[in-house]
Protein backbone atom coordinates (compact mmCIF):
# COMPACT_ATOMS: atom_id res chain seq x y z
CA UNK A 1 0.00 0.00 0.00
CA UNK A 2 1.53 3.33 -1.01
CA UNK A 3 2.24 5.75 1.74
CA UNK A 4 0.52 9.09 1.36
CA UNK A 5 2.47 12.04 2.55
CA UNK A 6 0.62 15.30 2.82
CA UNK A 7 2.35 18.39 3.99
CA UNK A 8 -0.91 20.19 4.30
CA UNK A 9 -3.98 18.28 5.60
CA UNK A 10 -6.13 19.97 2.99
CA UNK A 11 -3.92 18.46 0.25
CA UNK A 12 -4.57 14.85 1.40
CA UNK A 13 -7.35 12.90 -0.30
CA UNK A 14 -10.61 13.06 1.65
CA UNK A 15 -10.57 9.37 2.70
CA UNK A 16 -7.34 10.04 4.64
CA UNK A 17 -8.50 13.20 6.40
CA UNK A 18 -10.27 13.36 9.74
CA UNK A 19 -11.28 16.56 11.49
CA UNK A 20 -9.04 18.59 9.27
CA UNK A 21 -5.91 16.49 9.92
CA UNK A 22 -4.26 13.78 7.90
CA UNK A 23 -4.11 10.36 9.53
CA UNK A 24 -0.84 8.63 8.96
CA UNK A 25 -1.97 5.30 7.51
CA UNK A 26 0.94 3.41 9.01
CA UNK A 27 -0.03 4.44 12.57
CA UNK A 28 -3.65 3.48 11.91
CA UNK A 29 -2.69 -0.09 10.97
CA UNK A 30 -0.35 -0.40 13.95
CA UNK A 31 -3.12 0.67 16.31
CA UNK A 32 -5.69 -1.56 14.59
CA UNK A 33 -3.45 -4.65 14.75
CA UNK A 34 -2.52 -3.88 18.36
CA UNK A 35 -6.18 -3.71 19.30
CA UNK A 36 -6.92 -6.96 17.46
CA UNK A 37 -4.07 -8.78 19.22
CA UNK A 38 -5.20 -7.44 22.60
CA UNK A 39 -8.75 -8.67 21.97
CA UNK A 40 -7.55 -12.16 21.09
CA UNK A 41 -5.12 -12.42 23.99
CA UNK A 42 -7.32 -10.95 26.69
CA UNK A 43 -10.62 -12.49 25.69
CA UNK A 44 -10.55 -16.19 26.61
CA UNK A 45 -13.76 -16.98 24.79
CA UNK A 46 -12.37 -15.61 21.53
CA UNK A 47 -9.10 -17.48 21.82
CA UNK A 48 -10.72 -20.88 22.51
CA UNK A 49 -12.73 -22.62 19.84
CA UNK A 50 -16.24 -22.93 21.18
CA UNK A 51 -15.40 -21.50 24.59
CA UNK A 52 -14.07 -23.19 27.72
CA UNK A 53 -14.73 -26.87 28.33
CA UNK A 54 -14.31 -29.06 31.37
CA UNK A 55 -12.57 -32.31 30.66
CA UNK A 56 -12.34 -33.93 34.07
CA UNK A 57 -11.98 -37.70 33.91
CA UNK A 58 -12.64 -39.41 37.24
CA UNK A 59 -10.42 -42.13 38.70
CA UNK A 60 -7.87 -41.54 35.91
CA UNK A 61 -10.09 -43.43 33.50
CA UNK A 62 -10.57 -46.56 35.60
CA UNK A 63 -13.96 -48.27 35.76
CA UNK A 64 -15.10 -47.64 39.35
CA UNK A 65 -17.38 -50.69 39.44
CA UNK A 66 -14.45 -53.05 38.81
CA UNK A 67 -12.86 -52.10 42.13
CA UNK A 68 -15.77 -53.88 43.78
CA UNK A 69 -16.27 -56.76 41.34
CA UNK A 70 -12.75 -57.81 40.34
CA UNK A 71 -9.46 -58.43 42.06
CA UNK A 72 -7.79 -55.64 40.09
CA UNK A 73 -9.44 -52.48 38.69
CA UNK A 74 -9.88 -52.25 34.94
CA UNK A 75 -9.55 -49.23 32.68
CA UNK A 76 -12.71 -47.98 31.07
CA UNK A 77 -13.03 -46.81 27.48
CA UNK A 78 -14.67 -43.98 25.62
CA UNK A 79 -17.59 -46.10 24.45
CA UNK A 80 -19.18 -46.24 27.92
CA UNK A 81 -19.19 -42.90 29.77
CA UNK A 82 -21.37 -41.31 32.44
CA UNK A 83 -21.20 -37.89 34.02
CA UNK A 84 -21.74 -37.30 37.72
CA UNK A 85 -21.33 -33.91 39.45
CA UNK A 86 -19.37 -32.49 36.51
CA UNK A 87 -16.91 -35.40 36.35
CA UNK A 88 -16.87 -37.88 33.49
CA UNK A 89 -16.36 -41.53 34.41
CA UNK A 90 -15.53 -44.23 31.90
CA UNK A 91 -16.50 -47.89 32.11
CA UNK A 92 -15.36 -51.15 30.57
CA UNK A 93 -18.90 -52.21 29.64
CA UNK A 94 -22.33 -50.67 29.23
CA UNK A 95 -23.54 -52.93 32.07
CA UNK A 96 -20.93 -51.40 34.41
CA UNK A 97 -22.02 -47.92 33.36
CA UNK A 98 -25.65 -48.74 34.18
CA UNK A 99 -24.61 -50.25 37.54
CA UNK A 100 -22.77 -47.02 38.40
CA UNK A 101 -25.65 -44.80 37.28
CA UNK A 102 -28.07 -46.72 39.49
CA UNK A 103 -26.04 -45.86 42.64
CA UNK A 104 -23.00 -43.60 42.05
CA UNK A 105 -22.37 -43.04 45.76
CA UNK A 106 -21.62 -46.73 46.21
CA UNK A 107 -18.68 -46.56 43.82
CA UNK A 108 -17.21 -43.06 44.11
CA UNK A 109 -13.83 -42.92 45.85
CA UNK A 110 -13.65 -41.16 49.19
CA UNK A 111 -12.26 -37.62 49.40
CA UNK A 112 -13.08 -36.82 45.80
CA UNK A 113 -10.53 -39.38 44.60
CA UNK A 114 -7.58 -37.64 46.25
CA UNK A 115 -4.98 -39.64 48.16
CA UNK A 116 -6.47 -40.90 51.44
CA UNK A 117 -3.20 -40.49 53.32
CA UNK A 118 -2.79 -36.96 51.93
CA UNK A 119 -6.23 -35.93 53.16
CA UNK A 120 -5.39 -37.35 56.60
CA UNK A 121 -2.57 -34.78 56.76
CA UNK A 122 -4.70 -31.98 55.22
CA UNK A 123 -3.26 -32.26 51.70
CA UNK A 124 -4.76 -33.11 48.32
CA UNK A 125 -2.36 -35.39 46.45
CA UNK A 126 -3.29 -36.89 43.10
CA UNK A 127 -3.90 -40.58 43.68
CA UNK A 128 -2.70 -43.61 41.75
CA UNK A 129 -5.86 -45.60 40.94
CA UNK A 130 -3.92 -48.86 41.31
CA UNK A 131 -3.07 -48.07 44.95
CA UNK A 132 -6.42 -48.69 46.59
CA UNK A 133 -8.24 -50.31 49.46
CA UNK A 134 -11.90 -50.98 50.10
CA UNK A 135 -12.79 -50.47 53.74
CA UNK A 136 -16.36 -50.97 54.96
CA UNK A 137 -17.58 -50.83 51.36
CA UNK A 138 -15.80 -47.53 50.61
CA UNK A 139 -13.04 -47.00 48.06
CA UNK A 140 -9.86 -45.24 49.21
CA UNK A 141 -7.04 -44.34 46.80
CA UNK A 142 -3.45 -43.44 47.68
CA UNK A 143 -0.57 -41.59 46.03
CA UNK A 144 1.76 -44.56 45.56
CA UNK A 145 2.73 -47.88 47.17
CA UNK A 146 5.03 -46.23 49.75
CA UNK A 147 2.36 -43.80 50.91
CA UNK A 148 -0.22 -46.60 50.94
CA UNK A 149 2.07 -48.63 53.23
CA UNK A 150 2.16 -45.71 55.70
CA UNK A 151 -1.63 -45.34 55.45
CA UNK A 152 -2.14 -49.07 56.12
CA UNK A 153 -0.15 -48.91 59.40
CA UNK A 154 -3.01 -46.96 61.01
CA UNK A 155 -5.86 -47.19 58.55
CA UNK A 156 -8.69 -46.60 61.08
CA UNK A 157 -6.91 -43.56 62.52
CA UNK A 158 -6.07 -42.19 59.07
CA UNK A 159 -9.68 -42.60 57.93
CA UNK A 160 -10.99 -40.83 61.03
CA UNK A 161 -8.49 -37.98 60.55
CA UNK A 162 -9.22 -37.88 56.82
CA UNK A 163 -12.97 -37.60 57.41
CA UNK A 164 -12.39 -34.69 59.80
CA UNK A 165 -9.92 -32.94 57.49
CA UNK A 166 -12.00 -33.43 54.34
CA UNK A 167 -14.79 -31.21 55.68
CA UNK A 168 -12.20 -28.45 56.12
CA UNK A 169 -10.34 -28.78 52.79
CA UNK A 170 -13.01 -30.01 50.38
CA UNK A 171 -13.42 -26.55 48.80
CA UNK A 172 -9.73 -25.61 48.87
CA UNK A 173 -7.63 -26.13 45.75
CA UNK A 174 -4.83 -28.66 45.98
CA UNK A 175 -2.25 -26.00 45.18
CA UNK A 176 -3.40 -23.85 48.11
CA UNK A 177 -2.73 -26.57 50.68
Amino acid sequence: MPRIAALNPADAPSQYRAAGRSIPLQNFWKQFLGLLVALVLFSPTLSMAGGPRNNIIGASGYDLTTYFSQEKPQRGNGHHVAEHDGVTYVFATNENKKTFQANPGKFLPQYGGFCAYGVSVSKKFVADPEQFDIVDGKLYLNLDSKVRAIWLKDMPGRIQQGDTNWTKIVNTSASAL
